[in-house]
């Protein structure tokens, strides 16, 4: 890093984002030691972090000197959850969101235990959290594109021809940030591009269009989980399951579906993180080798999917998409049944420990 670590706080500090730090957390699934945290902690030591511990719980997981968090591990997520614990997935970072469900905060950050600070093409540490904040706290404009990529980005507008009546945007709910280093790969990509790195910066946000899926990455995420947090299911992956790697991937095509239908925006692009350990391939194609095959038949629903005009909050939205895919995708193998209780479970878990969540209906939360 470049610049001296007290420079880094001190701009940080003088940040009016820095006035979000009781309304946000910090979500990260882990199975070892938060060292990583080091190289984070001009940027994210302000905040509360809800360390979700995956694998052997009586594992001791060491946090840095400083950070405020509280832990849980799966121990605690049966305690909390009791039989609706089945809905939290086991040895896969799909358990991260626990996390999402405890949290009482408006907005949530989470990023994997391999995830550094980037820097930009000046060599200037990348404050990720600080790009994401502007990012939801910034509308979206799903229902034209601005060739300027994002017009309320600093030094750019909308362009001529844009029309004024959509200039006001909608509320974003989500921002999905990028990675240098490690591109984030299916195993035949790693297979194939075994030594490729990412090494272009590129310096834009923008909405994805309405209508359009993407495959989101659960490493540098950030969302607003008044808006849209019911609906950040990562599913059931892991151990006894048979797919895994697939956690992100349907959360995001799940809140995109949502997102359009509730008129909700989602960008990508900047910030990025520095993506540090690429995972072993051969391991990855037995986790996704069945999500490679299903996903001819996943994204087709997802884009052909309809929801009622009487889903009108986040969560009678996820009730009827768990519904859809019990009945569509159900024919495809009996996993899909089993996610879609999943889905429904995980509801009435987050109900349970969110009984006056905000959800949102019509333009408002409420």
């Amino acid at each position: 890093m470049n610049e001296p670590a007290t420079a880094i706080e001190a701009a940080v500090a003088a940040s009016p984002l820095h006035q979000l730090k009781d309304e946000l957390d910090i979500v990260i699934p882990t199975i070892r030691n938060l060292d990583f945290l080091e190289m984070w902690r001009p940027f994210l030591q302000p905040y509360h972090l809800i360390i979700v511990q995956d694998g052997d719980p009586s594992k001791t997981i060491k946090v840095p000197n400083g950070f405020d968090y509280e832990l849980y591990n799966r121990n605690d997520i049966n305690r909390i959850l009791g039989p609706k614990a089945s809905c939290i997935s086991f040895k896969d970072s799909a358990c991260r969101c626990f996390g999402y469900m405890v949290s009482k905060k408006k907005y949530i950050f989470t990023i994997d235990d391999d995830c550094f600070v980037a820097k930009d093409p000046s060599g200037k540490a990348i404050n990720a959290l600080e790009q994401h904040i502007k990012n939801l706290l910034s509308p979206s404009t799903p229902f034209f594109f601005n060739t300027l990529y994002d017009p309320f980005a600093d030094g750019a507008d909308f362009v001529r021809g844009y029309p004024f009546s959509l200039r006001e945007g909608v509320p974003t709910a989500v921002s999905h940030g990028l990675w240098l280093n490690i591109p984030d790969y299916d195993a035949p990509t790693q297979l194939v591009k075994p030594l490729e790195r990412n090494t272009r910066f590129v310096d834009a946000v923008l909405t994805i269009p309405k209508g359009t899926l993407f495959p989101m990455c659960g490493m540098n995420l950030a969302f607003d989980r008044h808006l849209i947090g019911p609906a950040m299911y990562f599913g059931l992956m892991g151990e006894g399951q048979p797919i895994g790697r697939y956690d992100d991937m349907w959360a995001g095509w799940c809140i995109k579906v949502i997102c359009d239908h509730l008129g909700l925006g989602v960008k990508t692009g900047l910030p990025y993180i520095y993506h540090s350990k690429a995972s072993n391939p051969f391991v990855n194609l037995r986790k996704e080798y069945k999500g490679i095959y299903w996903q001819e038949d996943i994204i087709p629903f997802f884009q052909q999917v309809v929801l009622p005009k009487d889903s009108t909050s986040v969560k009678k939205c996820y009730i009827e998409l768990a519904k859809q895919v019990k009945e569509k995708l159900g024919k495809i193998d009996p996993y899909f049944d089993k996610l879609a209780d999943a889905m429904v479970t995980w509801i009435q878990a987050w109900d349970g420990l969110n009984p006056t969540s905000a959800s949102f209906s019509n333009g408002k939360t409420g």
